[in-house]
């Protein structure tokens, strides 16, 4: 769906974008608190400096990685509409592809899903970006059961946003469940069990 490292817009230098690309690891790793530039800079072999000159501050680097994040997740979920007509299979795609991800830890969760649980102490401008991630999937999600449920295609106990929320948190419940388990298939036996659930009985 999207790679696990967001394409970086064309302002960004080389060095910028392997700045971005190390971040985005460290936080899928531990999170907002659980790295310094001292660590960026030991990834990347440059001075904690010339991190500074790309972003002044942690705030700054953290935001653009998210925000970056973000613009790949929209250009992902764009595809698989472009590429699925049917709407619960596109929502079996979006499971599948963090599956894969996730089995390989390439990245092992989603970074908004780990930031999330971090909003009270992560700096306001990151937790927008963050709550802005999960509105725009929300939302997606909720398009994508509102057709499936026009198409036939779709069962839905509740309405289209209501589902989407509770799906929605079945995936990233399942993401932490995974990580917390150390077991990367208990993430698909979760995002299946979600899926299924949504199925039109056969008659």
């Amino acid at each position: 769906m999207v790679s696990p490292m967001p394409e970086s817009p064309l302002q960004y230098s080389a060095k910028a974008q392997e700045i971005i690309q190390r971040t985005n690891e460290l936080l899928a790793t531990g999170g907002y608190n659980s790295f310094s530039y001292a660590d960026i800079a030991e990834l990347v072999d440059v001075r904690k400096a010339s991190i500074h000159h790309h972003f002044p501050a942690k705030v700054d680097l953290v935001k653009t990685t998210v925000a970056l994040h973000r613009q790949a997740t929209q250009r992902g979920l764009q595809s698989l509409e472009q590429s699925i007509a049917d709407p619960l299979e596109r929502l079996v795609a979006y499971c599948r592809y963090w599956v894969e991800c996730i089995q390989a830890s390439n990245p092992p969760i989603c970074i908004c899903a780990l930031l999330a649980a971090e909003l009270p102490a992560i700096p306001a401008e990151v937790a927008d970006e963050v709550k802005a991630h999960f509105k725009d999937l929300h939302a997606w999600l909720a398009s994508t059961m509102e057709q499936g449920l026009a198409e036939g295609k779709m069962a839905l106990a509740d309405t289209p946003s209501a589902e989407a929320s509770m799906f929605m948190a079945s995936v990233h419940g399942a993401m932490l469940s995974a990580r917390a388990t150390g077991n990367a298939l208990l993430f698909w036996e979760i995002a299946r069990q979600a899926t299924q659930r949504l199925r039109v009985a056969r008659q």
